[in-house]
């Protein structure tokens, strides 16, 4: 202790400061600078303390401060606003329908013999002295069903919304159907039909209200049942016709409460064919066959495919909407 304060002694006396308490004081004075007129320490402690008087004033005619312009992309919009018209929607699928003309272009051409200029023909509906009873007719329906609900499937895929891709898609069904009878209308062994317009509006029209109604897209479906003959697959011609049966199965497994019973595996069909329409039976005096029948059939993709996982699966799982495969139900023929 007594070498430090002798260290603190020697050193102060070299600076030359001097240890006396009021010479110190004194110096300390001497350094300060004026005092400037004001309220004292306690004054000054005791007043308010307001940010207006520090703060600048603000400046209201200063210009608004800019910075550098940004260059960076928007944002791309989201599928509800970039897709809000009519139009929009329909362009969302602009490929798939340009697909389908070059398809209806090139079948029309391949089935396409004679051709004359246009001119309409009343194909009648479904009367026995019909050309095929009207198995044409529900042919027209279900291609143009098939072709809204693809394209509505299209829509959908980029809008998010497949109740409103609907309509669009039926517009461009009808108008794809509509192109096809335009052919129709240049062959000789046809004609503009009025009649096949009606079911090509009807068939569209069908899978508007499938995807609007809510819940009938689980239960109701229109499908096409091709029955094997003895040449097991005619192309063209009215054994082909002959071989489709239209029906609509109503799916029990759409229903809530049967979805954990048995009964989700069962569907209730009503359909119509026709037989014995050709030109060598009506030669031989055959009366032609018109049937609505009735049946129950298996759900093949509720008992097979409704939770595949694999593409293929999903793929086939969804065909099975459309296309009934034959042998899988029981018909009062």
């Amino acid at each position: 202790m007594r070498l430090a304060w002798s260290f603190l002694l020697s050193a102060t006396i070299s600076a030359g400061i001097s240890l006396s308490p009021a010479a110190a004081h004194a110096s300390y004075q001497a350094t300060l600078p004026p005092a400037l007129p004001g309220p004292g320490p306690l004054a000054l402690m005791d007043s308010t303390f307001d940010l207006a008087q520090v703060a600048p004033p603000p400046q209201e005619d200063a210009p608004p401060i800019e910075g550098p312009a940004d260059f960076s992309p928007a944002p791309a919009p989201e599928p509800e606003t970039r897709y809000r018209s009519l139009g929009s929607r329909m362009g969302a699928a602009k490929w798939e329908t340009i697909g389908l003309f070059a398809y209806v272009t090139a079948t029309q051409a391949y089935w396409t013999d004679e051709t004359t200029h246009f001119h309409f023909k009343d194909e009648g509906w479904f009367g026995k002295n019909t050309n095929n009873l009207g198995i044409d007719k529900l042919t027209h329906a279900f291609n143009a069903y098939l072709f809204t609900e693809f394209l509505g499937a299209r829509i959908a895929r980029k809008t998010g919304d497949r109740a409103r891709a609907a309509a669009p898609a039926a517009m461009l069904s009808m108008g794809l159907m509509l192109y096809g009878e335009m052919w129709d209308a240049h062959k000789e062994d046809s004609g503009f039909s009025v009649q096949d317009v009606i079911f090509n509006t009807t068939g569209a029209a069908l899978s508007v209200l499938r995807h609007t109604v809510p819940g009938l897209e689980e239960k109701l479906d229109f499908r096409l049942l091709m029955m094997p003959n003895s040449s097991i697959y005619t192309f063209k011609g009215k054994r082909h016709y002959e071989q489709q049966h239209f029906l609509l199965a109503l799916e029990l497994a759409g229903f809530r409460a049967l979805r954990s019973s048995p009964l989700r595996f069962v569907e209730l069909q009503v359909g119509y064919r026709g037989k014995d329409f050709t030109n060598a039976d009506r030669a031989t005096g055959i009366t032609p066959k018109r049937d609505i029948f009735f049946g129950v059939g298996v759900n093949i993709k509720q008992l097979f495919f409704k939770d595949s996982r694999s593409r293929l699966g999903r793929a086939i799982g969804s065909g099975l909407n459309y296309f009934q495969l034959p042998y899988t139900a029981v018909y009062d023929y």
